[in-house]
């Protein structure tokens, strides 16, 4: 977040300048200049003018020490700038602030994007961790490192004084509910079969950046895994944020702990960890719907053949299948092969049924009938099988102009052969480098 300084957006009126006492003529003379149409007073001694001139001139000084603090006023009330007034009025206003040694348990605060310093202020009060906004305010102008303040989730302790509290928030430490999710990244836990290797699924990684130790006892408190399974699972998908355009699809998912698959897409998340598993999941899907509406998915089947959700499945496997610089092309494969009709057979349809990840997969594995199976069925698996990312969204929306029905990658820095010939594509197998495409079992 770019932090600014608030400017409130209403005007006030100008302020109002001392008139002095008496009659119209009195207030001439003593300023020194009667009003057109009206008899200057004679027979004035010298000693009388230079008093008047005096008078006049405290006056003039008056109206202009009026009219700064009336400026620094407005700026105050504008900017919430209690700072700035404090120390120009001598300390005659004093922001309502907790004493040191009064800290309470640690709460989670906001901070969204274009919010002012009065703004996150304001939602600190509301959460208890500071008196008044005039109080933080106050900390805030002095602390430049409140330029450098994300939009996002901080755990912040409560009843603090202003100035322990804005040192908490611009310590990178005290963000909480932050996590990336990468592209082709899975809801569950997969394991490499040639490492032994786990990567983490997108609900373990939820559960990671879920944790929060409010207490400061040392042992946080976490939505588990578990419980970010079971939310994924409810009957009604549009209680999970699920679009209309995704929903009758979703109902028929023939596993429910897999129904959000793909839904969820790759980027930057914040997460409030002081929400519940379901309006966490609803937030992403939510989200990620907008996301993938942007590039154009609702019509995109004019180019495709295919719906919306459907995209979205065919996009998860440019993403497992391909490097971005043949996305286009596989999507162009993947197209191509429905509308023969002929099976896919990709082998990353495998290892997601069985949460493994291989280049290659055995002769069993593939004879496995499984809803998401290419080998064993036509058409495109159940679901999605990772999040897909935006360019691989828009290559299937989008795909090269070209007749192949196969691709083969022959090593391990993604060089990829594409033909319409079975014959040429057993050829191109052959280019293979030795071992790239066994199976590590």
């Amino acid at each position: 977040m770019n932090y600014r300084q608030h400017e409130d957006e209403a005007h006030t009126d100008p302020i109002g300048y001392p008139t002095g006492e008496g009659s119209e003529f009195h207030r001439a003379v003593h300023e020194g200049a009667a009003p057109r149409g009206v008899p200057r007073e004679v027979g004035r001694s010298r000693a009388l003018t230079r008093h008047a001139r005096k008078a006049g001139s405290r006056r003039k000084r008056g109206r202009i020490v009026g009219a700064t603090l009336g400026l620094i006023l407005i700026l105050v009330l504008a900017g919430g700038g209690y700072f700035v007034y404090d120390k120009f009025s001598g300390g005659a206003v004093v922001a309502e602030d907790y004493p040191a040694g009064s800290r309470g348990d640690s709460v989670v605060v906001r901070v969204h994007p274009g919010d002012t310093a009065q703004q996150i202020g304001g939602e600190a009060v509301a959460k208890g961790v500071v008196a008044s906004e005039g109080a933080f305010m106050g900390a805030a102008v002095q602390n430049s490192a409140m330029a450098s303040v994300q939009p996002g989730y901080y755990l912040l302790p409560s009843n603090v004084p202003a100035s322990e509290a804005v040192a908490t928030l611009v310590d990178p430490a005290s963000r909480v509910g932050s996590l990336v999710i990468s592209e082709g990244r899975q809801l569950h836990d997969s394991r490499d079969v040639n490492t032994d290797a786990v990567k983490k699924g997108i609900y373990t990684l939820l559960s990671e950046a879920s944790c929060v130790d409010a207490t400061g006892s040392g042992t946080p408190t976490c939505i588990s895994y578990e419980d970010f399974n079971a939310a994924g699972g409810v009957d009604d998908p549009t209680a999970l944020g699920v679009p209309a355009w995704a929903t009758d699809q979703v109902r028929g998912v023939p596993d429910r702990d897999r129904q959000l698959e793909g839904l969820i897409a790759a980027g930057s998340w914040d997460i409030d960890p002081t929400a519940t598993p379901g309006e966490i999941l609803n937030q992403l899907v939510s989200e990620s719907a907008t996301t993938y509406e942007s590039t154009g998915i609702l019509t995109a089947g004019t180019n495709s053949g295919l719906d919306p959700y459907q995209t979205l499945v065919a996009a998860s496997l440019v993403e497992r299948e391909s490097l971005p610089a043949d996305f286009s092309k596989v999507a162009r494969v993947i197209i191509n092969r429905l509308a023969e009709p002929q099976k896919l057979e990709f082998d990353s349809t495998v290892n997601y049924a069985l949460d493994t990840t291989e280049v290659a997969t055995t002769d069993l594995d593939r004879a496995t009938v499984t809803p998401w199976n290419t080998y064993a069925m036509e058409g495109l698996p159940a679901t999605p099988i990772a999040a897909p990312s935006v360019a691989a969204v828009e290559a299937v929306e989008a795909p090269a102009d070209g007749d192949w029905l196969y691709f083969v990658t022959i090593n391990a820095a993604g060089d990829t052969l594409f033909t319409r010939s079975y014959d040429e594509h057993l050829a191109n197998i052959g280019l293979v480098e030795d071992g790239f495409l066994e199976s590590g079992r």
